[in-house]
């Protein structure tokens, strides 16, 4: 059976029955104790496991950071809470410098099993230093797995996969969507790092995106079909591996690409994908790929200027229509 849940309570359900599972796990961060997070995700954690395993720490994320590294380098699976990943660049050192190397450093003697997560990207008018998304700086580096995603069923079957893994994950949320509710099945049940998802079938033009920019894909879907065009609706879920076979496949089938990422578009999400399906599937494209990012520039703060930065679903229907040679 399922159950229809908030995203953060599908996360903390992900974090506690692996707490539970395995005493090896722990969660740290700025607030997730005391009071229950600052987003409430880690709410009733501390009652449950005690503050040995459900740690506050001060506002000094390199330090706490290397404090989870150290720990996952001797054998525990810590969770590393960042209030935003906007404050993790503090952490940066630690994440790519010794997280990412351990493995590689030590000739495989040393892992860390390690998941860092929090909320990436807009959040309305938080300005320029609190709107930043994540997912291309730290994919680009090689040792660290990241996941972007949003649904709460696959959220939590995938940070439950990311706990368990030997390696060091970066988890990606979104400020905005914690209330979101979704169907989230009872019991035990995993998702698979690196698989995308076919949210929606369709025969003209294959649409992905990720994170809480489905959203915004599937509001351009949902008009585009009211004008009879068809779109396949790819959920990226993970950005490292990336599952490009996925893509390719669909792109096989609808013969046109629309990617839709948050990020800013140089060297981004959506580049790698264009570049992914012009080396798997140039033969099968009627056209070139087209991306709808966010503004080049840092975020404004007035909200007109937040709306005209971020990707929406009259910029997907108009990217769309493009490489359907429509009118637009």
């Amino acid at each position: 059976m399922a159950r229809i849940i908030q995203l953060r309570e599908a996360i903390r359900e992900a974090m506690t029955e692996e707490m539970r599972r395995d005493d090896r796990v722990f969660l740290m961060g700025e607030e997730v104790a005391e009071y229950n997070g600052a987003y409430k995700v880690s709410k009733g954690m501390l009652d449950e496991f005690g503050a040995k395993r459900v740690i506050d720490t001060p506002i000094a994320e390199l330090g706490f950071a290397g404090i989870g590294v150290g720990a996952a380098m001797n054998g525990l699976r810590p969770i590393v809470e960042f209030m935003t990943w906007n404050f993790a660049v503090l952490a940066f050192d630690q994440i790519v410098n010794n997280a990412a190397k351990t493995l590689s450093q030590s000739a495989g003697q040393f892992g860390c099993p390690i998941v860092f997560r929090g909320p990436s990207g807009s959040a309305g008018q938080l300005a320029q230093q609190h709107s930043q998304m994540f997912e291309s700086w730290l994919a680009n580096c090689p040792g660290l797995k990241v996941i972007s995603c949003v649904h709460p069923a696959d959220t939590k079957g995938l940070m439950k996969s990311a706990i368990r893994d030997e390696d060091p994950v970066c988890f990606m949320e979104s400020e905005i969507m914690y209330a979101e509710t979704g169907e989230v099945p009872e019991g035990e049940y995993l998702v698979p790092i690196g698989v995308a998802a076919v949210r929606r079938t369709g025969t003209d033009v294959t649409i992905v995106s990720f994170n809480k920019m489905m959203k915004v894909a599937n509001a351009a879907a949902d008009e585009l079909a009211k004008e009879g065009i068809s779109a396949e609706v790819i959920d990226l879920r993970t950005i490292r591996p990336l599952d490009h076979t996925t893509i390719v496949e669909s792109v096989k089938k609808t013969n046109r690409l629309v990617v839709v990422d948050e990020s800013w578009p140089f060297a981004g999400v959506s580049a790698e994908i264009a570049y992914e399906i012009q080396k798997y599937a140039f033969d099968y494209l009627d056209a070139p790929v087209i991306r709808v990012n966010a503004a080049d520039t840092s975020l404004p703060y007035a909200p007109t200027l937040v709306e005209e930065y971020l990707p929406n679903p009259t910029k997907v229907i108009k990217a769309v229509k493009e490489v359907m040679y429509a009118k637009v």
